[in-house]
């Protein structure tokens, strides 16, 4: 028995340096004493043990990763509001302006989301190798976790390029910088060798798992940024995990809105969810964009915090008939059902949630363009179901970390780089095309780079996409919403935290940052 508690209090540590409440997303079963030859032999007990690195993923979205991913972008802002909500020291202003330094605290927190990850993955891998289980088990459990710290490695340098490569969780260690090209070779060779040792099955099973599928598109997603990564390009290796996933029993959902419904784990064209429920660390989304009236006419019962909205010239790019426009972003009057009335703000203002973001008069900040705004002001989220009733809760709605539509996406823009069977390329957006009008009226006959791009842009709106389409697309430095000049290239990437190097002697900064 000696063991199993030993294994418990692992567990436990595991759990103290997450979120709140429990240590898994998936089924609860709470465990006292198990005889250490029976412990992880079913499906509950292997969920109890690998919970934890499956919960790391909730830091991925919609927390700061997701502001510094949106923001940095021209997708969406949070806007200083009217009396100086929002303002929080002016960091949402550095992401905005592309003016972030290595004390920008979202910066910090997205590195620490990244590293925290791996270091779990690494924690719960080393107890796992060390647990008495069937052997065909143990096999695929580690084949998750490297799965689940190779797609931590993936955010990691994506967002800062070169980063400490650590693995053995017993190593005390402190890991120096290893070279992007390096890490990259590193996720490469690791989603290689375990993407035949995850299930393969797309069921109720396999959700929320890292499995076959997740594996394959995530290799896609390593080869699609090759090119800005590492030097390379290797669009055929695009093409040819996207086959791959496309083999699998995913499809496109015929209803858009099916991957966002509050139990959306029903759509099967979901690839690798974040599992969010109300009592376990659930969806926090409806707090950050929704202004605090907003869930009277939503028929929600719940305080919110009136923050992130759409960048205009983002929300310009959509047609008016595209059932993602309004699928996509909250807009027009707020009314009471109670009165029938629009709502009226702290302000004495209407509560008509406006496409524009319109600087309040001498409110500028620091010489910049960047002001305060109205409350009311700015499209919000709208793509994830609000649900009716909801009361002093999180939401249950899963993100989808990856989509079928994405992969779609991904093999179309492949194909047309490569010079590749335009008509391929062209089937691929119009089928998300198609489901976005309803019907093929607004099809393309010949799709091109640009028509992939902004296919991409329509579909994956406040999916954590758009810096990086951005930068491989060429257009991340471009002026935007209250940034005038074109961004100076380091930007590309962001700085290793003030708080990382002062930890951590061995990191060696990015070009461009003190």
């Amino acid at each position: 028995m000696k063991k199993i508690y030993s294994i418990a209090l692992s567990l436990a540590a595991v759990c103290t340096l997450m979120f709140t409440a429990s240590c898994t997303d998936l089924d609860e079963v709470v465990y006292d004493k198990i005889p250490s030859d029976q412990f992880g032999q079913t499906p509950d007990q292997i969920n109890s043990i690998i919970g934890p690195v499956y919960k790391t993923l909730k830091a991925y979205w919609p927390g700061d990763l997701f502001c510094v991913t949106e923001e940095s972008s021209d997708m969406a802002v949070t806007p200083t509001r009217r009396g100086g909500d929002w303002w929080d020291g002016g960091v949402h202003m550095e992401l905005g302006l592309h003016t972030w330094t290595t004390r920008t605290n979202p910066l910090n927190s997205s590195w620490n989301a990244c590293m925290d990850g791996v270091s779990r993955c690494n924690q719960v891998y080393a107890i796992i190798e060390n647990t008495p289980m069937d052997e065909a088990l143990k096999a695929r459990t580690l084949a998750e976790i490297r799965g689940v710290r190779a797609f931590w490695y993936y955010v990691a340098v994506d967002m800062f390029g070169n980063v400490p490569l650590a693995t053995d969780f017993n190593n005390t260690e402190v890991p120096g910088t290893t070279k992007r090209a390096d890490v990259y070779k590193f996720i490469i060779d690791e989603l290689n060798d375990i993407k035949d040792k995850v299930r393969p099955e797309v069921n109720s099973s396999s959700y929320g798992k890292f499995t076959r599928g997740v594996a394959y598109t995530l290799l896609a997603k390593m080869y699609l940024n090759a090119e800005v990564w590492i030097g390379t390009p290797n669009w055929a290796g695009v093409v040819a995990a996207c086959d791959e996933v496309m083999k699998l029993d995913y499809i496109i959902e015929p209803d858009w809105k099916t991957s966002f419904l509050v139990n959306n784990e029903v759509s099967k064209e979901i690839i690798f969810p974040i599992t969010f429920g109300r009592t376990d660390g659930g969806n926090q989304l409806h707090y950050r964009t929704l202004h605090y009236l907003d869930p009277i006419t939503l028929g929600m019962n719940i305080g919110t915090w009136n923050g992130i909205c759409a960048n205009p010239e983002y929300v310009a790019q959509f047609d008016i008939d595209d059932k993602r426009y309004e699928g996509s972003f909250l807009m027009g009057p707020m009314v009471d059902p109670a009165t029938g009335l629009v709502q009226i703000t702290a302000h004495g203002r209407e509560l008509i949630h406006t496409i524009e973001l319109r600087t309040i008069e001498n409110t500028e900040k620091d010489g910049t363009l960047w002001g305060e705004v109205n409350q009311e002001d700015g499209a919000r989220v709208n793509k994830w179901v609000f649900e009716k009733g909801l009361s002093s809760s999180d939401q249950e709605n899963d993100f989808a970390i990856f989509r079928l539509a994405d992969v779609y996406l991904m093999k179309a823009e492949a194909l047309i780089r490569l010079g590749q069977d335009n008509a391929e390329a062209t089937r691929l957006v119009n089928v998300i095309r198609e489901r976005g009008f309803g019907d093929n009226s607004k099809n393309y006959t010949a799709a091109t780079l640009d028509d992939v791009y902004l296919e991409r842009r329509l579909e994956l709106a406040w999916e954590n996409v758009s810096r990086q389409d951005m930068i491989r697309f060429g257009t991340f430095l471009q002026p935007t919403l209250w940034r005038t000049k074109v961004s100076e290239p380091f930007r590309l990437l962001f700085p290793i935290p003030n708080a990382a190097m002062q930890s951590n002697d061995k990191l060696v900064q990015n070009p461009g940052y003190n």
